[in-house]
């Protein structure tokens, strides 16, 4: 068992790609914690599919290295304002935050929020300058912002007084000055040891933790992670749990987990400021107090914000349904959504009155929704979802929204359509700056709802260049209504499979998103129409044969690709009266409901 003292707890808090995961590969390498023969994959942290797919942390990870006589308990948090959820739990485990912030680009949006939260929770942060190899890296300049973000952000003295370090995560190296030799990442290691604070906590005192995340074993249930606030704990210990309504029974800990590297290890007794997971109580959720059976008390619950975006999930009633599925009944999907709210105290579900066939999830923006919808067709599940809306309150009779700060690098020659993008949108520009290499950086304060939808439009309308990227800023006036999307889809009428010779016809009233040979129904939207009403039309219609041959009359069928969409451009980009129908291998759109005359055009 570890005296408190000799335990470090820290986060990483950074923007998506200044570097966190790869200087975290290095640090576990760095600290000897692998067999020499071991063979250790790149971003060695992101073990979720998606996470390696996306290129992004979504869930918080604990990890263990030691150094010297230390043990550093180090936890990896998402960067993207969406999963913000798992990193206000994680906080209260730690005792200093690692702040990555990129020597050329400085710190940005995505920090704010965690950051913020780290302040307001009294941390002192240690701020590491990643990236000083690059080319354009301006390690000052990047000292200089974030000495101004802790400033906006309502920094004390101390807080303000931060210790800083420069490094490269990618190349394994971390110096005190600008000057130093570039070795190893043993300065970080030296700085986290004396800039961050031993954990509060006396072994003497009766058993006291705060579950703060929650894992599943198949074998042993539940298990409740978070630090141990006072005293200690060994196998076959009996505690009390105490949940969010003051009940409160009695278990005996049957397991006891630590980390060492990225393994979890079993441990027959830990103490104060330890990181652990206890098995053996089959009912523990996040914010539950687990105390000594001695004394029993309740910790104040974990508090979160609340969820911003709200989609309907819907029973699949395509004539596809079942074809590429297991899971299709609203039971299924209803058993599978109560299933992720226990782990996942951010998402929120709610039953709709008077419908049986859809359920509503509440979450924190698209990308939070559109994660669990992956996760759920990987798992074999066939569903339907309705177009994101955000969620209102009334306050003082006056109906708020949420609004975003929404942080925008684009090269200089696009910031003008931007500009007018977003102003059509509700945005209101808050700060605009040109670098000298012609990069504009502005910043805008706009509804939710004006960004539903634009980030696919806004890497058309700047080639793929520009960087958007958001975080929840407050709830504010309602701004009144926002223009939909400009033009109308094409919808199929009739089941079968799309032909090229009916394609082809298609091609010119607009983009195609089905190709020959694609399965369609009547509904189905095969394509957005190139003006602002949608069109019902025939992908299915075959050439007719005749055995007269002229010269010239078979002209060939050249098909431009069709459109693609992933689960988020496909959420991002339906209207309020279409579905996205999600299986394992198909996401299509479709229509609701149809019109009386689109009902007319069928029936002909």
């Amino acid at each position: 068992m570890f005296d408190p003292k000799k335990i470090r707890n820290i986060a990483i808090i950074a923007h998506i790609d200044h570097g966190k995961t790869t200087l975290l590969d290095n640090l576990l390498k760095q600290s000897n914690i692998f067999r020499d023969n071991e063979k250790i994959p790149e971003r060695v942290m992101d073990s979720f599919d998606q996470e390696r797919e996306r290129g992004i942390t979504i869930f918080a990870k604990h990890t263990c290295v030691y150094y010297k006589d230390f043990k550093i308990n180090i936890i990896d948090t998402p960067g993207h304002a969406d999963f913000s959820g798992e990193v206000e739990r994680v906080l209260g485990m730690v005792n200093s935050v690692l702040l990555l912030v990129d020597a050329q680009e400085g710190p940005m949006p995505q920090t704010r929020f965690v950051l913020s939260q780290a302040l307001k929770m009294g941390l002192r942060p240690i701020v590491v300058l990643n990236k000083i190899d690059r080319p354009h890296a301006n390690p000052d300049r990047t000292l200089d912002l974030t000495f101004d973000l802790f400033l906006e952000l309502g920094a004390n003295d101390e807080q303000l007084d931060f210790a800083y370090i420069y490094a490269s995560g990618f190349n394994g190296f971390a110096i005190e000055k600008l000057g130093d030799e570039k070795k190893d990442l043993m300065p970080l290691f030296e700085l986290i040891l004396k800039a961050a604070p031993p954990p509060p906590g006396d072994l003497s005192l009766p058993f006291l933790m705060q579950s703060a995340t929650i894992s599943y074993d198949d074998y042993l249930g539940r298990q409740a992670c978070g630090r141990i606030l006072e005293g200690k704990v060994s196998k076959g210990d009996t505690l009390t749990r105490v949940d969010r309504n003051g009940n409160h029974t009695n278990h005996r800990i049957v397991k006891i987990e630590g980390h060492h590297g990225l393994k979890k290890v079993e441990m027959e007794d830990a103490g104060a400021g330890d990181i652990i997971s206890l098995s053996g109580m089959p009912e523990v959720d996040i914010g539950d107090t687990i105390c000594s059976t001695d004394k029993v008390v309740q910790l104040p619950p974990i508090t979160l914000a609340e969820p911003t975006v709200s989609v309907e999930f819907l029973v699949n009633t395509s004539p596809f349904v079942g074809k590429d599925g297991k899971h299709v009944t609203m039971n299924k999907l209803r058993e599978r959504l109560q299933r992720e709210r226990k782990a996942n105290i951010s998402l929120k579900i709610e039953e709709i009155p008077g419908r049986d066939d859809a359920i509503r999830v509440c979450g924190r923006g698209e990308l939070h929704l559109a994660v669990l919808i992956e996760t759920m067709r990987r798992e074999g599940y066939e569903l339907a979802v309705s177009k994101p809306k955000v969620i209102t309150k009334v306050v003082d009779g006056v109906t708020e929204e949420p609004f975003e700060r929404v942080h925008i690098e684009v090269p200089e020659e696009y910031s003008g359509t931007v500009i007018e993008d977003l102003s059509r949108r509700k945005g209101e520009m808050t700060a605009l700056s040109t670098s000298e290499h012609g990069l504009t950086t502005m910043s805008f304060l706009m509804p939710t709802r004006g960004l539903m939808g634009y980030r696919n439009d806004f890497l058309t309308r700047t080639s793929g260049l520009g960087i958007l990227t958001s975080i929840f800023e407050k709830f504010g006036a309602w701004k009144g209504e926002l223009a939909g999307r400009s033009r109308g889809v094409l919808i199929s009428n009739s089941l079968g499979k799309a032909n090229g010779y009916g394609l082809f016809t298609l091609q010119e009233r607009g983009s195609l998103f089905v190709k020959p040979g694609d399965e369609v129904y009547e509904g189905m939207i095969v394509g957005e129409h190139s003006r602002d009403n949608d069109l019902v039309v025939n992908a299915t219609r075959s050439k007719q044969l005749t055995n007269v041959r002229a010269a010239g009359s078979d002209e060939n069928i050249i098909l431009t690709p069709p459109r693609k969409f992933t689960l988020e451009q496909a959420i991002d980009y339906i209207a309020d009266d279409e579905l996205v129908e999600i299986t394992p291998n198909f996401i299509r759109l479709r229509k609701q409901y149809l019109t009386e005359n689109e009902r007319k055009r069928f029936s002909k």
